[in-house]
């Protein structure tokens, strides 16, 4: 099932496969309950009408994006190649505890089709495509949704304690098209690509496979929940596995483009 939000006449409603569900429907509800009984109470209330109202991002306005550090090889070298602490990263890549930290807040979401954005005070920038977990209250990853980090490799390389500025900005987070559900098992080996467009032309290139990802999925999200409580369900990036070259730098005007298994993800850079 694929869950999709969008944006009515009527206000927000979400949708199933296509057919919209019933005004009452919301994701904090469907995320506090079990897997089994959320999965219900969706065939149940969905309608027969189409969803054809424009998709916004699959996240409520209250409900909290994390992120995860370093839990590809490739992401582990280019978080080295910008920093002096080279040896920082890599002790976060080997250790037994993942790096996790805070990337948006649902209504600070960009959703399929929106403006992403680059810091102004920064000259190195990245998208970065990431499978996210969907996870509810009770800990259970319920499905996925693709990812984009952008994030500032210059401001990062800087000081790793300028993390938060580097990630965490307006447009910096993008989510969507909407919510694949699944089981943890099948996203274990999900293919995920992203293609960067300048004035028309392909500048940038990338593919890679879930399976790279040095961490169970199931870890991160039992890191994730200790000593912190989500009763209305968590989105969780995993990290990347693509990251373009040194000589990179996300422009205004580019369209990026990440597909993870079926769904796909497309966002131009605004101003």
């Amino acid at each position: 099932m694929l869950l999709t939000r969008h944006k009515t006449k009527h206000g927000y409603r979400w949708a199933a496969d296509g057919r919209l569900l019933q005004q009452h429907f919301n994701l904090s509800m469907f995320l506090a309950l079990e897997s089994d009984k959320a999965l219900r109470l969706a065939a149940e209330l969905q309608t027969g009408d189409q969803a054809e109202a424009a998709l916004v991002s699959p996240i409520e306005d209250g409900q909290e994006v994390w992120a995860s550090g370093v839990t590809y090889l490739r992401s582990r070298d280019a978080r080295k190649a910008e920093s002096d602490t080279a040896d920082l990263y890599e002790k976060v890549y080997r250790a037994e505890r993942p790096e996790l930290f805070p990337k948006a807040i649902g209504w600070r979401v960009v959703g399929d089709g929106g403006q992403i954005r680059v810091r102004a005070d920064s000259n190195w920038n990245v998208p970065e495509p990431e499978m996210t977990l969907v996870i509810n209250s009770r800990r259970e990853i319920v499905g996925y949704c693709v990812g984009n980090d952008v994030s500032s490799r210059s401001i990062e390389g800087e000081n790793a304690l300028y993390l938060p500025q580097a990630k965490i900005f307006s447009g910096s987070c993008a989510l969507g098209p909407g919510i694949q559900l699944a089981d943890p098992t099948s996203l274990r080996d999900m293919p995920i690509s992203i293609e960067i467009r300048r004035l028309g032309q392909s500048v940038f290139k990338g593919e890679t496979q879930t399976s790279r990802i040095t961490r169970a999925l199931e870890q991160l999200a039992e890191y994730l929940f200790r000593e912190m409580d989500f009763p209305e369900g968590v989105f969780l990036m995993t990290g990347t596995g693509i990251v373009p070259g040194d000589d990179f730098n996300l422009e205004v005007g580019d369209t990026v483009c990440i597909c993870i298994g079926r769904l796909i993800l497309k966002n131009t850079v605004g101003e």
